[in-house]
């Protein structure tokens, strides 16, 4: 693809952009068809409850928290209170769906997770976004303020590092030893409008790439073709009229102007060096408060969508975010 009116050539590379955001566009929809046939892009709804110990706590937990949020739950055999809250967080885990991960943790067994959490009474709630850890609740609260509290919890999952949950397998598990077949997958009611979008792209016209998207996602917030779209052509878009050696300039002479960094990062990462975007923008939200933190936090989380949640380089990314936040 070569974009008109830009005189960015060996610069920047608009078309690897383009080619990377396809081909992240179709690893997502094979996965998405291998959750639905029973592959393993999806996890079992069993597999939303886990126990949890001392050894297996940084892969269950620590890691695990770098994709959905996790919520632990400190318990003991012995606990009256944690015999009713138990069950009621082990069915809210399957009835949100992937949203958040409960983690069990005996504490009678794992007296080392008790004491680094400075647990001083049981049950107690904790939960780990990004490797972050965040106290929740302790004791046996009521089911309507669990549900508000997982929801807020959520939303800073998803708002602040981008974290949208893991995928379900709902056909994955059925009566005993009954047949699974795989699941049907309906025709999506999108296909016009992201084959718009594509065109458009094609065509860079980059505002008809983004209505389009922003059209299905009006919809269809969920839509992971669309989301992958929408950040690509947004890039693009904000790009194609830079005059890249101004903007790394204005960069490096100004490392306190928040729109220069962020300016900077988008070069960044359509000219491949992907680290550098984020680690510039952790570093403009480091050194930031209020309204400027908050935008170089949000152009963070865009660019995140461009290279993919499961991207190694988001993971750190996510990680590095969390500890200036918290």
């Amino acid at each position: 693809m070569q974009p008109r009116n830009m005189s960015m050539s060996g610069v920047v590379d608009l078309a690897a952009v383009k080619a990377a955001g396809e081909a992240k566009v179709k690893a997502e929809q094979a996965r998405a068809e291998s959750a639905r046939q029973g592959g393993g892009g999806a996890v079992p709804p069993s597999a939303l409850v886990i126990d949890v110990d001392e050894a297996g706590f940084e892969r269950d937990v620590l890691q695990r928290s770098a994709e959905v949020p996790v919520v632990i739950d400190f318990w003991a055999e012995w606990c009256e209170p944690c015999k009713q809250l138990g069950p009621l967080l082990e069915r809210l885990a399957r009835e949100y769906n992937g949203r958040f991960l409960l983690a069990k943790v005996d504490v009678d067994a794992n007296q080392m997770l008790m004491q680094q959490f400075g647990i001083q009474g049981i049950p107690a709630v904790f939960a780990v976004v990004a490797g972050q850890a965040l106290p929740l609740f302790q004791g046996a609260a009521p089911e309507a303020q669990i549900r508000q509290t997982l929801d807020q919890l959520i939303e800073v999952g998803e708002e602040r590092f981008g974290l949208t949950g893991i995928a379900v397998d709902a056909a994955g598990e059925g009566p005993e030893g009954a047949e699974q077949g795989p699941a049907e997958v309906p025709a999506g009611p999108y296909d016009a409008l992201l084959e718009a979008a594509v065109q458009a792209l094609d065509a860079n016209d980059f505002a008809g790439a983004v209505q389009a998207y922003k059209n299905v996602l009006s919809d269809d917030p969920a839509n992971t073709e669309a989301k992958l779209g929408l950040a690509q052509a947004e890039l693009l878009s904000r790009v194609r009229d830079m005059d890249p050696q101004q903007v790394r300039n204005d960069a490096a002479e100004k490392p306190g102007d928040v729109a220069a960094q962020i300016a900077a990062a988008d070069l960044d990462l359509v000219g491949g060096h992907v680290e550098d975007a984020f680690g510039r923008l952790v570093e403009t939200v480091r050194r930031n408060f209020g309204d400027d933190r908050d935008a170089a936090r949000l152009r963070l989380l865009e660019l995140f969508e461009v290279i993919g949640p499961e991207d190694p380089r988001v993971i750190a990314a996510r990680t590095a975010l969390a500890r200036v936040l918290f």
